[in-house]
């Protein structure tokens, strides 16, 4: 394993903010993780865990040790008649993994393509899209508790996933390292297409019995045509939560707003989309010095070439401020914000 010192984070994260790192690592195996905390231990330096970088936001430069999690690797463990359960290293990219599922026929994430980050990220923050959760396709997890270097196997239950949320962004958060996930995948297919615009553009690619890859390239396409790719301008992707409401206050709003959009969760609320949220508050394609509001989807906040992390903080809060005063609701950030606070201590 080898460390670095003052590195820039600009090729690290997905919003291109410029920050420097005490010192980086790059984690290729379990057996560097235990080294890395030892190294930071003993330099009494905390430790950021860093994925894929496309859901983080950086706003000050770190004195801490930067562990960028590396570790590849998918392979089959097991199958019992149409169920596998595939297992891939916490470092794999998400969608090359989803592209891996379908190359070997194998279906329940294909709604979930082109979501950018790594597998290890996936289920602490419960991705998510077009109808489908991680939570509905997890079998496990294997993890290394900080404190003491000794790894645990999480089930389910010991995971309590929510919207964009699990125990490991709550009550265990910083305290463990993900290194392999385990996920329950089918030879079958049963399609969800019910969500979005996919069953329209199937309709456009003459797929009237769509299989699982027929699904992900619609997906594919829908996504490419609304988000901007990270490559050519600065983004993480869906930079609010979609808020949940009671279904009383949906109502309220709705004899208001008649065009407010909102969909089922549970048996007393509803979702709403905070892409209509922040376009009918006029954040639709503005831009404020650097930083802005993508002019296609609103829920991307960008980084339009130079922008600081603070820049696009104090931006999501000024949307966050009109948000509250039209409609009366408060929009949760789907992005982790990073600073000194946010480092893990030893």
């Amino acid at each position: 394993m080898k460390i670095q010192e003052n590195i820039s984070l600009k090729a690290y994260n997905t919003f291109g903010i410029d920050v420097k790192a005490k010192f980086f690592t790059e984690i290729r195996s379990k057996e560097d993780v235990l080294e890395a905390i030892t190294f930071a231990k003993n330099a009494e330096l905390p430790i950021l865990i860093l994925g894929g970088g496309s859901n983080v936001l950086f706003t000050s430069d770190l004195e801490a040790l930067v562990l960028k999690i590396n570790i590849e690797g998918i392979d089959q463990i097991k199958q019992v008649n149409n169920k596998v359960i595939l297992a891939a290293g916490a470092g794999v990219i998400w969608h090359d993994f989803v592209l891996y599922s379908l190359e070997h026929n194998l279906a329940g994430i294909e709604n979930l393509s082109l979501i950018p980050g790594t597998v290890g990220a996936a289920p602490m923050q419960n991705i998510g899209a077009y109808g489908v959760e991680i939570k509905a396709v997890f079998h496990s997890l294997e993890a290394i508790e900080i404190s003491s270097g000794i790894s645990k196997t999480f089930f389910p239950k010991d995971v309590n996933f929510g919207y964009r949320e699990s125990v490991f962004k709550k009550d265990l958060k910083g305290k463990y390292i993900i290194y392999k996930v385990n996920f329950n995948l089918s030879t079958s297919h049963e399609p969800n297409i019910s969500y979005g615009d996919i069953q329209k553009v199937l309709e456009e690619m003459n797929h009237a019995s769509p299989t699982a890859k027929n699904i992900s390239e619609a997906i594919i396409s829908i996504r490419q045509s609304k988000l901007p790719d990270p490559k050519f301008i600065g983004n993480a992707g869906s930079f609010f939560k979609n808020p949940i409401i009671t279904t009383e206050i949906y109502n309220e709003l709705k004899h208001t707003y008649p065009a407010l959009p909102g969909y089922p969760n549970g048996p007393s609320h509803i979702k709403i989309p905070a892409a209509f949220l922040i376009e009918n508050t006029g954040w639709k394609g503005k831009k404020i010095g650097k930083v802005g509001v993508h002019d296609k989807q609103p829920l991307v906040l960008v980084n339009h070439g130079g922008g600081k992390g603070k820049d696009i903080l104090e931006l999501s809060q000024k949307i966050q401020l009109d948000v509250q005063n039209k409609f009366g609701i408060f929009l949760e950030r789907e992005v982790n914000l990073i600073n000194d606070k946010s480092l893990i201590h030893l």
